[in-house]
């Protein structure tokens, strides 16, 4: 490829040490320049670009989501929008209507505090939408509600078990686990490829170049797994898979480095179905604190066999009795067997005390947060108040997590709220408690360069440096320079990858194949990155 100089911009490079410069030159996808006169070695290139004083920041990464969920929730039903149960019957009967083909109807984000009724659909209220087998999913992707149709579906051992009750048809628990293993089951895994170019097309327009995502979901012989590995391989951005499984010979195999995520490796459950498991009792309810989902020890002697085995470990840990066994068990992992860059990850920390973030920088675990969390409006924070309390206040403590000196990263935990890492930088400058608001320039780093650092892709992405793949976002405005309420107002104008701007060229899934095909062709020459799954990693 020929050099490229990219120039009259405002690039912001995302350092430790932040620099901020209007030229940057590319060569072979790499950045070899970076500064505001164009070197003497340079200036005969007549490859340029003006740049008309746009802002350029690093590539946005997203260090949670369920991706291939977010894909098949973005193609099916979407309801997080309707504001009463008229509105859902409409949106569900007229989705009915266009996909007369699908068996079975499933559909994302019912949330009792953004309808009119202001409480959850139940049974009743499905059945009388449609005689078809129906699932919704709660909006923060930890229960469900079916209709009778679907109920009959499912097998016995999920509809005996306590999580599932009959009378109004809610899943949750190992309940709503169990069924979203068996409904996942039966989609083809031709369309979710095919979800899976179209959700890769979505990112990418948020700005979005590296993706951690949390695969397994129970299709049989973890199929879904084994496709992600595969898209992987075709799709323009970088994907790097975290499989959600204490089945540590499952990873081996599979020759990934990263275990963890939601599902079997989720220590708790959810502030929204009161099921994130707290030190102290939930405001509303005194005989209440929540569920471990295991006992300390299943969770230590797995945590101890995966970090034997070099692999990074995340673990979601919601409530801060979670959080408190994951870095227990992250510490005697480490005890058992001392590594110095292992990078283990607790997932969501929604709720944590200065003890146990002094515990976690002591032993370098980072944190995978998701800021727009905080200004959720399925999950608002008058709700949050009522059944934490004053401990509201200190949701996803930002600014003390920095003063603690440890590496926090943000993500969506899509599909709960949509991946956009502009918003999520919004929402961690704009916190509810003015004391855990952070800069602009550390919510940038947030999902830059510090979410590099939690994939081990820090060497080669995150910032805007020499040496790094010339992967970056151009913005409409410069964060740094309006106010903190304004950045929601900044939007993204395009990506580019290795230098090129982003043009999505896969449309379906035999177009996917060939791109896999090809890229294998041409890594035998070294003319491509390493795999995705093993690039930069370091145990």
């Amino acid at each position: 490829m020929a050099v490229q100089i990219f120039e009259n911009g405002v690039f912001i490079s995302c350092e430790d040490a932040n620099r901020i410069y209007s030229v940057l030159v590319e060569d072979g996808g790499r950045i070899v320049f970076t500064g505001d006169v164009i070197p003497d070695a340079y200036r005969g290139i007549r490859n340029r670009t003006n740049m008309n004083g746009d802002c350029i920041v690093p590539a946005f990464a997203d260090t949670h989501m369920h991706f291939d969920s977010h894909c098949l929730f973005q193609s099916t039903l979407d309801v997080r929008h309707v504001r009463n149960f008229r509105e859902l019957t409409s949106v569900i009967q007229s989705y009915e209507h266009i996909h007369r083909e699908e068996n079975i109807l499933i559909g994302f984000g019912c949330s009792a505090h953004t309808v009119e009724e202001n409480h959850l659909p139940d049974i009743a209220i499905l059945d009388s939408i449609t005689s078809k087998p129906l699932m919704l999913v709660k909006y923060d992707g930890h229960a469900a509600v079916a209709n009778s149709s679907m109920l009959k579906k499912l097998p016995a051992h999920i509809t005996g078990d306590p999580g599932c009750n009959k009378t109004t048809g809610w899943l949750y628990q190992m309940a709503f686990y169990e069924a979203v293993k068996y409904i996942t089951g039966s989609v083809s895994l031709y369309n979710v490829m095919k979800t899976l170019i179209n959700g890769t097309d979505h990112l990418a327009r948020q700005g979005i170049g590296l993706i951690h995502t949390m695969a397994g979901v129970g299709f049989p012989l973890d199929a879904d797994v084994d496709l992600m590995r595969f898209a992987a391989k075709g799709l323009p951005l970088q994907f790097r898979i975290y499989f959600q499984t204490m089945n540590i010979p499952k990873v081996i195999r599979r020759n990934l480095t990263a275990i963890g995520g939601c599902f079997a490796t989720a220590l708790d459950g959810c502030l929204g179905s009161e099921d994130a498991a707290l030190l102290e009792p939930y405001t509303h309810n005194p005989a209440s604190r929540g569920m471990l989902v295991y006992p300390q020890p299943h969770v230590d002697a797995f945590a101890k066999r995966a970090n034997r085995y070099g692999l990074q470990i995340a673990l979601h840990a919601n409530g801060d009795a979670a959080v408190n066994q994951a870095i227990t068990a992250y510490e005697e992992a480490l005890e058992d067997f001392p590594r110095s860059d292992h990078r283990h990850v607790v997932i969501h920390a929604n709720l944590v005390n200065p003890s146990l973030l002094e515990r976690a920088a002591r032993i370098g675990v980072h944190f995978a947060l998701q800021p727009p969390f905080l200004h959720w409006e399925e999950e608002p924070m008058h709700y949050l108040f009522r059944i934490l309390g004053e401990r509201a206040r200190n949701l996803i403590p930002l600014q003390t997590m920095l003063n603690h000196g440890l590496t926090i990263a943000g993500g969506s935990d899509a599909p709960c709220t949509p991946p956009d890492p502009l918003h999520g930088i919004y929402t961690a400058c704009n916190h509810p408690n003015p004391d855990e608001r952070i800069s602009v320039l550390d919510a940038l780093r947030m999902y830059t360069s510090w979410a590099s650092r939690l994939s081990f892709d820090d060497d080669n992405r995150g910032t805007l440096t020499p040496g790094k793949y010339a992967d970056f976002t151009v913005l409409d405005g410069n964060p740094l320079s309006v106010a903190p309420e304004a950045l929601k107002d900044v939007k993204v104008k395009c990506l580019y990858l290795g230098g090129m701007p982003y043009t999505m060229t896969i449309k379906k899934p035999l177009d996917l194949c060939t791109a896999i095909l090809k890229k294998a062709i041409s890594s035998r020459t070294g003319s491509i990155r390493p795999p995705v799954s093993c690039e930069g990693f370091k145990p």
